[in-house]
């Protein structure tokens, strides 16, 4: 593609203005700083860019220092999903964890807490809260993620996260429109398909951003998800069905439409991200996510062009291009104005995150269970993280025993035969298997028999959706793996009787 020279013409600027894009380090590069004088307005941050929330704020601070008005957008979830906390694991247990509590306040007051933390740091756009019904047990990208199965608590709790993220001043993003939650192939590597009728997904997947939406959600993520009973050929992202005729007409949405990451397989291996992004903005989409894979200036400069050359041969209508760079500018607006008259917020209970965490907590107990007195060994029998959670975020239980009980050893282990190998390792110390999903991993379950027949005594905690049913002397289900689901456990662990 021949390059189109910078310049600040109207069709450059509201090309740059729909793209949110990554880079790499913990301060802006000079080309960011360039362009966003050219007329990019929003900029997507991941934990590469993290390291401390001082030098997160300061990153912030140089980017306002150039463009006031700059969305800067966030993957912060919370509970598995961080980027705040991406090296220790977050303080906030995620959805699956406050569905399980079901107490709409709580939900709302951990939303209003982490949202508070975001606005410190000048995080003012966060791509949460996920709204999808975890109704297909082996999906292997949402699980902990969701609220739950259950599709009045997945709408309420969407609508209370919402309510509570923009009480502290910071755009929620209710994602993956229309339901990510029925598939079984994760769309960071191939294109998943929806097949259930139409009846289904007006009374399942749709009924959380309907509630978002009345909740006044500023913005709607898409999913790069093929639904055929709403368009049998293109996925949500490029569909003017599903984002115009069924997001925008039918349900009522005026905000900003954020696609999910264009690199990701299911759109980058099928349509490519330049194409792919013009198709989005012509389907009614409002602003290209881009930067978790890719996050360099010529990635923007081509998306640029892309968007100039399709206007310019009219493959996308300049009306829609202007269209959906306005509604950039008019978010923009809403998290300036909201920055200089901020709503008070009422001071939360201390350790919120670690309260909603025990709360969450579901405790089987069988036979004759003993607390853990003596330092146990912690087993971690660990599947491959999808690419949303990441391999670089510490979870389980280890950290907080070794802090209770000083000689906590601890193993990782994966694959067939780890029974065998955890008790090798174990030799007399008492097992704690942690475990994420044992319901998805075969491997995993046949793990677990060959430790509790050697070792009745053995405690599990399970850290992902407890769909299989509880085994070992003891079993906890944290519905998370953050931080201080793992903290909430392992204090349980010494002090249940």
């Amino acid at each position: 593609m021949t390059t189109i020279a910078s310049g600040t013409g109207t069709l450059t600027r509201d090309a740059l203005a729909v793209l949110q894009p990554g880079f790499t380090g913990t301060s802006a590069p000079s080309w960011l700083l360039r362009r966003l004088g050219e007329g990019l307005t929003s900029v997507g941050l991941f934990g590469r860019n993290i390291a401390s929330p001082d030098q997160l704020a300061a990153l912030t601070a140089q980017l306002r220092a150039e463009r006031d008005d700059v969305l800067v957008a966030i993957d912060e979830e919370g509970g598995d999903v961080t980027r705040l906390e991406v090296r220790t694991g977050s303080s906030f247990p995620g959805n699956h964890a406050l569905g399980a509590v079901d107490d709409v306040l709580l939900t709302e007051a951990v939303a209003r807490e982490l949202g508070r933390r975001l606005a410190e740091c000048g995080v003012n756009l966060n791509w949460a809260p996920s709204a999808d019904i975890n109704s297909n047990p082996g999906n292997p990208v949402i699980g902990v993620r969701s609220f739950g199965a259950d599709t009045a608590l997945v709408a309420r709790h969407t609508a209370a996260y919402v309510g509570g993220l923009q009480s502290a001043g910071v755009a929620a993003c209710t994602k993956h429109f229309p339901g990510h939650g029925d598939t079984a192939v994760d769309s960071h590597h191939a294109l998943p398909r929806i097949d259930a009728d139409l009846s289904v997904l007006h009374a399942r997947e749709l009924a959380p951003f309907r509630a978002a939406i009345a909740a006044g959600t500023r913005a709607v993520m898409s999913a790069h998800i093929l639904v055929p009973a709403l368009d049998p050929d293109r996925p949500a992202t490029l569909s003017r069905r599903v984002l115009t005729g069924l997001l925008r007409e039918e349900l009522g949405f005026d905000g900003l439409i954020v696609t999910d990451g264009m690199e990701m397989q299911a759109i980058s291996a099928t349509y490519g991200i330049e194409r792919g992004s013009v198709l989005a903005i012509a389907a009614g989409a409002d602003a290209i996510c881009v930067g978790g894979g890719l996050a360099d200036e010529a990635t923007v400069l081509r998306l640029r062009d892309a968007l100039v050359t399709a206007v310019r041969t009219g493959e996308l209508p300049e009306e829609r291009l202007a269209d959906a760079a306005a509604r950039v500018r008019a978010l923009a607006s809403w998290t300036t104005s909201v920055r200089s008259t901020p709503t008070p917020l009422t001071t939360p209970a201390p350790d919120i995150g670690l309260v909603a965490a025990r709360r969450a907590l579901t405790v089987t107990r069988a036979g004759d269970y003993t607390p853990l007195t003596e330092a146990p060994y912690v087993a971690a029998l660990a599947p491959v993280a999808n690419i949303a959670v990441g391999d670089e975020t510490p979870w389980g239980v280890a950290a907080e025993l070794r802090r209770l009980l000083p000689g906590t050893e601890t193993g990782s282990f994966t694959g067939e035969g780890a029974g065998a190998e955890v008790l090798t390792a174990a030799g007399a110390r008492r097992v704690v298997a942690v475990v994420r999903d044992v319901h998805r991993h075969a491997w995993m379950a046949e793990a677990l028999d060959t430790l509790i027949a050697a070792c009745p005594d053995t405690i599990v905690v399970e850290m992902g959706v407890p769909q299989a049913p509880p085994r070992g002397t003891l079993h906890i289900a944290t519905h998370g793996a953050a931080k201080v689901c793992g903290q909430a456990a392992a204090q349980t662990l010494t002090t249940t009787p």
